[in-house]
């Protein structure tokens, strides 16, 4: 039997496995204030469901707190922590996102629940640490105000870009001293609810690749998640990541055939949002099956689309480990 390591780096090199991988993640608004809080709840998770890698929960909007984003939990079926109140509030503002100490503040919590996970894990599975891309992160300072900018004057926007670009990048290399073995490398505007697929290549990705670049001789998994319908998906794929996450129970492709235009691993085959909330357990075990159908078995992690709603049943949880592991 191959351990959680294995399995997973076998995964992603298309090679072969006693079982494909599997893993899922869930918010916990609670509790992630704290970089203690944090880590108990990943840690206990990781126990209850004994996953193959650790993904870790942190907020969402962590990475703009040391910015000026007020943040707090408002009741999100998903958990998720939203701005309540933005760092940009006006073009003018921009001129005002600098470089951060990467290992300070809010920034700096989250490395020590890195450090805390990774040595209170009592297996191998890596541990991922969550990293949002740069304009993912403006659009959190700024709200719908970003795409305005951006359009309207450029220039006023981008030395921001180059700043949280620069940011991040220092900040994931924090990462892997605290202990990572990878990266959860979310990007929320590869979409055209946000971004044309021009914009998207203008702004986005060349600086996702100067951060990819700096972990590059760092990260085990680098686990890319493209956020939203109608993905830029050959754009995503073409980036220099192991791993590719999106909605394929939501939007194309299909997992199968995201599997074929990827050359790593692909992410995915749970619907978070349906079959995982009503079930029943069977219906789950059936989407575990054809994921695995739909790919061959090799390179491909069993996961969900995105993060689970806080309402997810365990049994259905339950019925996705018991699915996979039946397949060793």
């Amino acid at each position: 039997m191959m351990t959680k390591r294995e399995r997973v780096l076998s995964a992603i090199r298309r090679g072969p496995v006693d079982r494909p991988p599997v893993s899922f993640w869930r918010h916990v608004p609670e509790v992630d204030h704290t970089a203690a809080g944090l880590a108990e709840a990943m840690l206990a998770f990781q126990r209850r469901w004994d996953l193959d890698f650790i993904k870790v929960m942190s907020s969402g909007v962590y990475c703009v707190e040391d910015w000026g984003c007020r943040v707090a939990y408002l009741g999100s079926p998903n958990g998720a922590k939203q701005c309540t109140e933005h760092a940009v509030k006006t073009r003018a503002d921009w001129a005002r996102i600098g470089p951060l100490d990467p290992a300070a503040g809010a920034l700096g919590r989250e490395l020590e629940a890195v450090r805390m996970i990774a040595r209170g894990r009592s297996d191998d599975a890596p541990v991922l640490h969550t990293l949002f891309s740069p304009l993912t992160v403006a659009r959190k300072l700024a709200g719908d105000r970003l795409v305005e900018d951006l359009r309207a004057e450029p220039a006023a926007v981008e030395p921001a870009l180059d700043a949280i670009a620069d940011t991040m990048a220092r900040h994931a290399r924090a990462a892997f001293e605290a202990g990572a073995d990878g990266l959860f490398f979310a990007t929320q505007t590869m979409t055209p609810e946000v971004l044309t697929a021009e914009e998207a290549a203008r702004f986005e990705l060349p600086r996702m690749r100067r951060i990819l670049d700096a972990v590059a001789d760092r990260s085990t998994l680098t686990l890319l998640h493209a956020h939203g319908r109608d993905i830029y998906f050959d754009q995503a794929a073409a980036l220099p990541v192991h791993a590719l996450n999106w909605h394929d129970r939501l939007t194309a492709p299909r997992l199968g055939d995201g599997h074929r235009r990827f050359a790593g691993a692909v992410v995915g085959g749970l619907s978070e949002g349906r079959t995982l909330q009503v079930g029943p357990p069977d219906a789950v075990a059936v989407e575990v099956r054809d994921a695995i159908a739909q790919t061959g078995g090799r390179g491909v992690i069993i996961g969900p689309g995105c993060v689970l709603p806080l309402s997810t049943p365990d049994e259905h949880l339950a019925a996705v480990v018991t699915a996979v592991k039946a397949m060793a």
